[in-house]
């Protein structure tokens, strides 16, 4: 619905979203968080990512389990201390401390992914809500300003809701109370984390619907980690898949899911419905170890194209098996690819529909 609808709709003007600021609101900058496991050794779960989410934008990060995404979205959170790296929030160094790391986590807002376990049984949902609220000190208007959350979160009438236990909720009314949690506090940035993997199939679409709605209302960037390219399809602005820990291709989501160059990406396409890949990848090998990174590529113990002789034939498969790759650009606007071969070869050029 246009603004203008929405005025005709109401018989009251349109509600404009707030004026974005120029440049990234989040970005990280060769970042890297180890970890110390037994016998030693040390876990590099994101192992040199640059990252950039504007104002507004919604930015998918994908990637199998263990690739370091949840690290990754927790360390831009300010909940995991990177080893390495800088993290900026609107162009400022992100405080690690005192007020300063108060205030950052007030602007950048946490969804977690099973809403049944983000709530506790015995609060309410007025409760559950303005929770934020208190712990930030902010004590005017709490009960208009949990009715506004709730409300934007499609919970109407919110006073309905006040009184109202978990247990007695769908799981997409709790899911909206978690976000309406986050977004009471009026923050610039949401971080997703598999926002709708435990619910329903029927519901899913609403909760997408309601992040696409606040973006485009109030101007709100999100970063949405995510396993299902299909969910990326739906909504992302920009695709970031990872791979052991980096960040391995990039770009408009529509680019990289409808011409995928990396080897890793077009295996993870070749399921979607009528992918531009033909037929299902199957990749063989060991999933990934962060305690022993392979040289060279990091991808090539599993590479379909290493594999399958393609490497070779384009004269990259020593550089695959010896020579390492940089760590990808930040840029927005420009697809991104980690691949000796990718880097070697024209891309190709292939076309998929979004369903509207």
């Amino acid at each position: 619905m246009t603004d203008q609808a929405a005025e005709q709709r109401s018989g009251q003007p349109a509600e404009q979203p707030a004026e974005r600021p120029a440049g990234p609101v989040l970005s990280a900058r060769g970042l890297h968080v180890d970890f110390g496991v037994r016998g030693g050794r040390r876990a590099r779960a994101v192992d040199g990512v640059d990252l950039d989410l504007a104002p507004g934008e919604i930015l998918a990060l994908a990637g199998e389990s263990g690739c370091g995404k949840t690290t990754l979205a927790r360390a831009m959170l300010g909940l995991v201390k990177p080893s390495a790296g800088t993290l900026s929030y609107a162009g400022a160094p992100m405080a690690t401390s005192g007020a300063g790391l108060k205030a950052y986590r007030r602007a950048v807002q946490l969804v977690l992914q099973d809403p049944t376990g983000a709530l506790n049984p015995r609060h309410t949902v007025y409760e559950a809500v303005a929770e934020g609220l208190r712990i930030h000190g902010i004590t005017d208007n709490e009960r208009d300003r949990v009715a506004q959350a709730l409300s934007r979160c499609g919970l109407r009438p919110a006073e309905r809701f006040f009184l109202a236990y978990p247990h007695e909720l769908s799981g997409g009314q709790r899911q909206r109370v978690v976000i309406a949690g986050a977004l009471v506090l009026e923050p610039k940035v949401i971080i997703a984390d598999e926002p709708v993997a435990s619910l329903d199939a029927s519901v899913r679409g609403e909760i997408l619907a309601l992040l696409l709605r606040l973006r485009d209302e109030f101007g709100l960037a999100a970063l949405v980690v995510t396993h299902d390219l299909g969910l990326a399809w739906s909504i992302a602005d920009r695709l970031a898949v990872m791979y052991l820990g980096r960040i391995v291709e990039s770009g408009p989501t529509e680019e990289v899911l409808s011409a995928p160059r990396h080897p890793y990406t077009r295996a993870l396409v070749s399921v979607l419905p009528d992918s531009p890949v033909p037929g299902p990848m199957v990749l063989s090998g060991e999933p990934p170890d962060a305690t022993s990174i392979p040289a060279g590529c990091r991808f090539h113990p599993r590479c379909p194209a290493l594999a399958s002789g393609a490497s070779e034939a384009a004269g990259v498969a020593p550089s695959c098996l010896r020579t390492p790759l940089p760590v990808l650009g930040a840029e927005q606007d420009r697809h991104h690819v980690a691949c000796h071969l990718a880097t070697a070869t024209p891309p190709p050029v292939v076309t998929m529909e979004r369903d509207e």
